[in-house]
């Protein structure tokens, strides 16, 4: 029997409104400031966009229905948020740009009432922002996150919290923290990390200077946060106490699986401009799409789009089957951080000088994608886990007997 690959009218018609709206109110704001969320209005912004999305029947598609959201799995999400991918500026619009959107999903997961009434709601409304601080300077956690290095402490009613965070996506602006500490174990031990939620304005919280990067699109930017002394109560604990590393995963696979949503949204539209202008552009006697070398990179576009979308609904399909989907997440992730920019480079090429100007998007989509091969792991770092999961099966095939005969 074939798998059903198909979406339903109603995930249709959202991804046909989305389509729309992002095309016809988001891409001219996009164009007009070149891409950048911070000369564009920031916030004021925003909320601008976030009310016209309410409107277009198109915001929040995936927070809980009773938080004003449209409750999509996984896999419906995809088509929806490569529509509004297609503009750098389509995810703030839509309240599913990153980090707001993982966040609302842990949220909706692991929150308890309380916290789902005092952050989820409001979040997923788009009354606030959101900052997700687990990354630190070396050598605390990056890419390796068992260096966390922030430590909280019990104390009268709650916990102390200080450490030095770096790379904080949204920071600036946001209107509440999910924190990463350790609460057991030393730097380099598996496990002994608690999540905690802190409004902005704790004593002790204080965001420092922004980051300098490629993209510009991220609202909030990317920043140095500081916890020094700061005081949450018992019930800032998101979860149980220790158990932060795992709730992360419950984060960080659906999380990844929307940035490759996303940014093929912004990869596609890079290749529509490129095949549009081939097609009409004469040189060497012949229109450019008509030449070999320039229909080999149109066609390699094609299939890394349709092959990162192949990889992408395996993995929505294993998370949405309440599957761990470490390995498909990885594989999808790595496949689709470097074939993103592939289509954006080849883009570029097909479009000779004008692809580098700014008479064109193709240069700010290529800075704003190029960072993925980094964000949410390093291509490196999945490979290897990739590899350490091939290599432990074929070790316990060969333990039971059930490995290949020689």
């Amino acid at each position: 029997m074939p798998i059903d690959l198909t979406y339903s009218d109603e995930v249709r018609a959202l991804t046909e409104r989305t389509r729309a709206f992002v095309r016809e109110t988001v891409l001219p704001i996009e164009d007009e400031h070149h891409g950048d969320i911070t000369v564009a209005g920031g916030d004021e912004l925003r909320v601008t966009l976030n009310e016209q999305a309410r409107r277009a029947g198109v915001f929040a598609p995936h927070a809980p229905v009773e938080y004003g959201g449209h409750g999509l799995s996984m896999s419906d999400r995809a088509p929806v948020f490569e529509e509004a991918g297609y503009s750098l500026f389509g995810p703030t619009a839509l309240n599913i740009a990153a980090p707001d959107e993982g966040n609302v999903h842990m949220l909706a997961h692991i929150a308890d009432p309380e916290q789902k009434s005092r952050y989820l709601e409001p979040l997923a409304r788009g009354a606030v922002r959101s900052a997700f601080a687990m990354t630190e300077p070396a050598p605390g956690a990056g890419s390796d996150p068992a260096a966390l290095a922030t430590r909280a402490v019990r104390a009268d009613g709650g916990w102390r919290i200080n450490g030095h965070k770096y790379f904080i996506t949204g920071a600036d602006g946001a209107g509440f923290f999910i924190v990463m500490a350790r609460t057991s174990g030393e730097p380099g031990q598996r496990g002994g990390a608690t999540m905690f939620l802190a409004p902005a304005d704790t004593p002790g919280l204080r965001v420092g200077r922004h980051i300098t990067t490629l993209d510009r699109a991220m609202i909030g930017g990317h920043c140095e946060v500081f916890f020094e002394d700061m005081f949450v109560p018992d019930e800032a604990v998101l979860g149980a106490v220790d158990r932060g590393f795992e709730y992360a995963q419950v984060r960080l696979g659906p999380a990844r699986m929307t940035h490759v949503m996303r940014w093929l949204g912004a990869a596609r539209r890079g290749h529509d401009i490129a095949v549009a202008r081939v097609a009409q552009r004469e040189g060497f006697g012949a229109r450019i799409g008509d030449l070999g070398l320039a229909q080999q990179m149109i066609a390699d576009n094609e299939i890394d789009i349709a092959a990162t979308r192949a990889l992408l609904v395996r993995a929505c399909w294993e998370l949405d089957s309440g599957e761990h989907a470490g390995n498909a997440t990885s594989i999808a992730k790595t496949f689709a951080a470097e074939a993103i920019f592939r289509i954006v480079d080849r883009s570029i090429q097909l479009c000779g000088g004008l692809g580098v100007s700014d008479d064109l998007p193709l240069a700010r989509l290529s800075r704003e994608v190029r960072p993925f091969r980094i964000y949410d792991g390093p291509s490196e770092v999945h490979r290897w886990a990739i590899a350490k999961r091939a290599v432990g099966a074929a070790r316990r095939a060969a333990a039971d007997g059930s490995g290949p005969s020689h």
